[in-house]
């Protein structure tokens, strides 16, 4: 797994980086403006419509893949695919006749701040964007399918050209018209799913027209999906309430809070996801064969390395949120006023980087036991904190009381989880990841205080953008001396695979 892991973060690396010049070029366009919040809404309303169905659906397909293929063998979980494929088609559909139609009150739903000119603006491109959830639903379960037949590389590259044709539609919408914004996010969409497809003939995959909603497997599958749909979907219901209270605080932040969690993201995409992703399809398999030790102990190891990974960052991003978006953003239409939003979210959003990634491990814990409810009952009371915390929290710190208030309800929500998975597997191990945790989030700190006095320092010789780098450096640097010393078990883990396979390739 960890191989795999590593793996798979060195090209997220490479599809984050390619996001990232996705963000500076939308940025660069048009700052934080109407054009940029109506474009970020249009873009978030597909994808949040469909989160509903698609990952609730493709969190259940993959254990019931799994359950399938050892009771009836490959033919039939592969015929279950296709039965599930046209579902996804049926009912995108019916999503886009009702979106199209209701576009209006929709976007006022997601953006009640809004003027009436980025009302019109957002319904425009949303009515063109929405016919890309018809790709967003097949690439959930193309991905999820993939992933389950071993190959996790292929899915994590489709962020490539998604991100070429999204780079591509706001420079063309620059020279010609801004409505070429949205009919990017379709093409991004479709090419998402090409991309997948050859590999998915590789792997014996073949589509026929199958549509049986009597199926049993496709019942059970909507059954387990109904409350994935809302705890799977936790990110999006906050991102909602985020947002509207957003464009009612001040006009372009609704684009700081998403250039913020853009960043925020960028951390969860290389290490939470890489690990989730590989970890996911193994314990559903375990869970199938009733393997329960493999499973805790696969669990255990995910969270220590979450630990491991994110702790660093979550400091790092604390100390330096100003001069990261500077780094980042501050060019073209990214004026100071949108630095100043944006690094003040951040720094909010950070708090919570754990919350946000240990929730990912012990969410797909419960599913691979084909449990979806016991997250969904703990996303709903943190969902309810959130929202009570954002009327709160926004009205002393504004944008980044919005942050403040997802980080502390993802926190919350990952309490409640690890104290529901206990009940439900027993121990697996929690002694070690609280030892590892103390020593990782000391490491952390030490770190912090190190790479802080390193940039301002060098501050005083060099500019800011390239003091900003090498203190990063620096503190990576001391951060792998000290965990190294610290006798973690998951860096001693590395440190001997490294050794050993030095050894194999001496002479």
């Amino acid at each position: 797994m960890k191989k795999t892991a590593l793996y798979l973060m060195l090209i997220t690396i490479i599809s984050k980086t390619l996001g990232f010049a996705r963000e500076i070029t939308l940025s660069y366009a048009y700052g934080a403006s109407n054009i940029s919040d109506a474009y970020i809404i249009s873009n978030t309303i597909p994808t949040f419509i469909f989160s509903f169905i698609g990952i609730g659906i493709a969190t259940s397909y993959i254990p019931m893949y799994n359950t399938i293929e050892k009771e009836e063998g490959i033919q039939s979980a592969n015929n279950f695919t296709n039965n599930l494929v046209n579902f996804v088609i049926f009912i995108s559909t019916l999503i886009i006749i009702t979106t199209f139609v209701l576009a209006t009150p929709i976007v006022k739903l997601f953006a009640s701040g809004f003027d009436e000119e980025t009302v019109n603006l957002a319904v425009d491109f949303t009515r063109i964007s929405i016919f890309g959830i018809y790709f967003i639903g097949l690439g959930y379960i193309f991905r999820s399918y993939l992933q389950i037949r071993g190959n996790f590389i292929i899915p994590n590259l489709t962020g490539i050209p998604f991100n070429f044709f999204i780079i591509i539609s706001i420079m063309l919408s620059v020279k010609y018209n801004v409505k070429v914004l949205p009919i990017g996010i379709i093409l991004a969409n479709i090419s998402q799913v090409l991309f997948l497809i050859p590999f998915l003939y590789k792997k014996k995959y073949r589509y026929h027209f199958e549509f049986n909603k009597s199926n049993k497997y496709l019942k059970q599958t909507l059954y387990l999906s109904l409350p994935a749909v809302f705890g799977v979907s936790i990110n999006e219901i906050n991102s909602l309430v985020d947002r509207t209270i957003a464009s009612r605080i001040v006009i372009g932040g609704i684009s700081a809070l998403n250039y913020a969690n853009r960043l925020n993201g960028f951390v969860q995409g290389i290490f939470i996801m890489s690990i989730a992703t590989v970890m996911y399809p193994m314990i559903s398999k375990m869970a199938a064969e009733n393997n329960m030790i493999g499973l805790k102990k696969s669990v255990s190891e995910a969270i220590s390395s979450i630990n491991l990974l994110v702790l660093p960052a979550t400091v790092g991003a604390m100390i330096f949120a100003e001069p990261i978006v500077r780094l980042l953003f501050g060019r073209g239409a990214f004026d100071t006023n949108a630095i100043i939003m944006t690094s003040y979210a951040l720094l909010f959003y950070s708090i919570g980087m754990i919350g946000f990634g240990l929730r990912e491990i012990l969410s797909r814990a419960f599913y691979s036991l084909q449990d979806t409810k016991t997250p969904m009952i703990n996303a709903a009371i943190a969902m309810v904190m959130n929202i009570i915390l954002n009327i709160i929290l926004s009205k002393f710190l504004g944008i980044g009381g919005l942050a403040l208030a997802t980080s502390i309800s993802a926190i919350f929500c990952t309490v409640l989880l690890f104290i529901s998975l206990r009940k439900k597997i027993g121990p697996f191990g929690m002694k070690r990841i609280t030892i590892s945790f103390i020593k990782i989030l000391c490491a952390s700190l030490v770190m912090g205080v190190i790479t802080k006095v390193s940039y301002t320092t060098l501050s005083n010789y060099i500019n800011a953008n390239l003091s900003l780098i090498l203190s990063i450096g620096i503190g990576a640097v001391t951060y792998f001396i000290l965990i190294y010393f610290m006798k973690i078990e998951e860096v001693d883990v590395i440190v001997n695979a490294m050794k050993r396979k030095m050894i194999k390739v001496a002479p």
